[in-house]
């Protein structure tokens, strides 16, 4: 399905582009157009990749003329250009609307006039009873992505508009290993937040692979969500402390502006349509319509009382965190260094 076809992914410079092109680079994919605002990034993806296949455009989804443009002759696109910091958007919340709400409608819009036959949009477990900035405008976006399937279905379109929604990805640009080994090389203490707080702890290569799953098997309007273990950010300081053989104290320090205790990645609303993939849940759309009289309410589908949250998955020990980690290249080529 590849041969000769062309993918555009937004917001390509960052963890996802990087880790996506692994596999892609590789394939039958006749271009990869990698689209953003950062010419530094690109630059360096030019340089490091040296492929003829990739082609870099400068541009910004806020600016539907220029991600239009970028969408021309367009098969494929994985939209990953986002603000992602909590922090950041809960400051300022007007501009995680223009990138992740008016720059998503751009992107979503640009595919459905440029005939994109397939488009996966990136979202997060935030979106899931969103209490940030960050969050709801994820939510407005997996709806964006929803409408626009529901549009395509009624004027006939093969067009396949899907989302995926998972928890931070470890290592990732932001996260908090990347901050821990930091504090521990500098020989400062480990900020944490709240011991007891849990969060899913994912991999670049199980976004990937989750994409990759909500690609090849989406239907219009799915949102998929991969199962993943989870784990304290006091048993996550423990294993890096452990693993680089430290003993930097651990400091309390509150939790930052709208974080929450644990974050879910399906509602009990949704899990109550979900359908049970194995590894993955497939949360159907509903394309009803607004004539809701016209519908037999009595075989829809029953709420239930559970969600899938980071508090009830998986709990990973000190120890499996340990083995986790050791997978990862960057813990790897941090401890590489730090052992010299």
């Amino acid at each position: 399905m590849f041969k000769d076809k062309i993918l555009l992914i937004t917001g390509g410079t960052g963890s996802f582009g990087n880790a996506m092109l692994k596999g892609f680079l590789n394939s039958d994919l006749k271009e990869i157009r990698i689209f953003s605002r950062d010419e530094k990034k690109q630059e360096d993806m030019r340089i490091e990749y040296k492929n003829d296949k990739l082609n870099f455009v400068i541009g910004d989804i806020r600016d539907f003329d220029s991600i239009n443009a970028a969408m021309n002759g367009v098969n494929f696109v994985f939209h990953a250009a986002a603000l992602k910091q909590v922090p950041s958007c809960e400051f300022y919340p007007m501009q995680a609307v223009q990138t992740n709400i008016l720059g998503a409608e751009n992107v979503l819009e640009a595919a459905a006039r440029n005939n994109v036959e397939r488009v996966v949009v990136l979202s997060t477990d935030k979106a899931v009873y969103p209490i940030n900035a960050m969050g709801i405008s994820k939510a407005f976006m997996e709806k964006l992505a929803v409408s626009k399937a529901r549009d395509s279905r009624v004027k006939n379109i093969d067009a396949i508009y899907t989302a995926t929604r998972y928890g931070n990805v470890m290592c990732s640009r932001g996260s908090i290993i990347p901050l821990f080994v930091k504090q521990i090389k500098e020989g400062k203490a480990l900020t944490i937040t709240n011991p007891k707080m849990t969060r899913f702890m994912m991999s670049l290569d199980d976004s990937v692979e989750l994409v990759m799953f909500a690609f090849t098997n989406g239907n219009p309007g799915d949102i998929f969500v991969q199962k993943s273990p989870a784990a304290t950010i006091e048993d996550l300081a423990q294993a890096l402390k452990e693993l680089f053989n430290a003993d930097n104290e651990i400091k309390i320090i509150g939790e930052r502006h709208s974080e929450k205790m644990y974050e879910t990645l399906c509602a009990k609303e949704e899990m109550a349509k979900a359908d049970d993939l194995g590894d993955f849940y497939r949360i159907p759309a509903d394309f009803r319509d607004l004539n809701y009289t016209k519908y037999v309410q009595e075989d829809g589908p029953k709420l239930v009382d559970t969600e899938y949250n980071s508090d009830n998955t998986r709990r990973l020990s000190v120890e499996e965190l340990k083995k986790l980690l050791l997978t990862l290249e960057y813990v790897k080529e941090e401890l590489a260094s730090h052992n010299q």
